[in-house]
């Protein structure tokens, strides 16, 4: 190869090496990353606490709004069911407040993790007694996300929840403060 040619190649392969990032970002400007969105969520759950021992399905809402590609704010509803066992059952619904931090690994792809607050409505019945525990707990999980079109994003997430009880409350019969409940689930996400 000549020395004409060898300069040639070295300075496409340059040009290209130094060109890439500009038109990557040209690319990731023009698709829009900020915006309001919601999303549905449909998992599973384990609850982990004495009598409270159980798993069932959870269905998920939210409201949220991406401010770039990094961060988001979120408010959700979930409804977790039913669960325990025959002497002590509880039922468990609420409302979460979140802060989203993303890392894109891709135009489409990344992973994020989330902390916030929920504040939940737990309603026990046990030994022929009721109550209802409204709690405000805070929460985390983690998630990975891929964009399948410019407005839907598909994602799968990891949260982990608990909620308190009062132990003196049902003759001190329940033996635990409450449930911790890990989730899995998976949802999918419109942006407007």
């Amino acid at each position: 190869m000549s020395y004409k040619a060898s300069f040639a190649c070295v300075t496409v392969l340059s040009a290209a090496v130094f060109t890439a990032p500009a038109v990557w970002a040209q690319d990731s400007v023009s698709r829009d990353q900020s915006g309001p969105y919601i999303s549905g969520s449909y998992g599973g759950y384990k609850s982990h606490g004495g009598e409270f021992e159980d798993e069932n399905d959870l269905l998920g809402a939210a409201l949220g709004y991406q401010f770039n590609e990094f961060f988001a704010l979120e408010a959700e509803y979930i409804d977790f069911g039913n669960f325990g066992d025959d002497e002590v059952e509880g039922k468990l619904k609420g409302a979460g407040l979140s802060a989203i931090g993303r890392l894109p690994l891709t135009q489409s792809f990344g992973v994020y993790a989330k902390a916030g607050a929920f504040a939940s409505a737990f309603d026990v019945e046990a030994f022929d007694e009721s109550e209802t525990y409204d709690e405000v707990n805070p929460f985390v999980g983690a998630g990975v996300d891929f964009r399948v079109t410019e407005q839907l994003t598909a994602f799968a997430e990891y949260n982990r929840y608990n909620v308190d009880i009062d132990e003196d409350d049902f003759n001190g019969q329940v033996t635990n403060d409450g449930p911790d409940f890990d989730t899995g689930r998976v949802g999918l996400k419109f942006q407007f």
